[in-house]
């Protein structure tokens, strides 16, 4: 499997647990104290490190950090969207179009 394939597959699946483990517990612990979301959250981010750590690794052996980083904020973005919408019940606006276009344009200066 192509090294780029490798690290977009884990960073997508890492991408996955970090937003649940920033966000989900506003939906699911927004009645329990702080502390108890902090303790889920940094469980749920667990998963997150032991898939991210590798993806950075493997991808480092063919991508500069500034094209890791950029690849990083278009899957964020990408997982983020569906997360917000489906997820946690919130609607588009046109900010997320100009980000993903300004994304779109660090992505190209980044690759090129």
């Amino acid at each position: 499997m192509p090294i780029s394939v490798q690290t977009i597959g884990l960073l997508i699946a890492s991408n996955v647990f970090m937003t649940f483990a920033w966000y989900a517990h506003l939906r699911n612990l927004s009645g329990r104290p702080w502390y108890i979301a902090a303790i889920v959250s940094w469980g749920i981010a667990l998963f997150e490190y032991l898939l991210q750590v590798p993806a950075n690794r493997i991808g480092f052996t063919t991508m500069s950090l500034a094209q890791l980083k950029i690849l990083q904020e278009v899957i964020t973005l990408s997982v983020f969207v569906p997360f917000a919408v489906f997820y946690m019940r919130q609607g588009i606006d046109w900010s997320f179009l100009w980000a993903g276009l300004c994304l779109l344009g660090a992505v190209y200066f980044t690759f090129r």
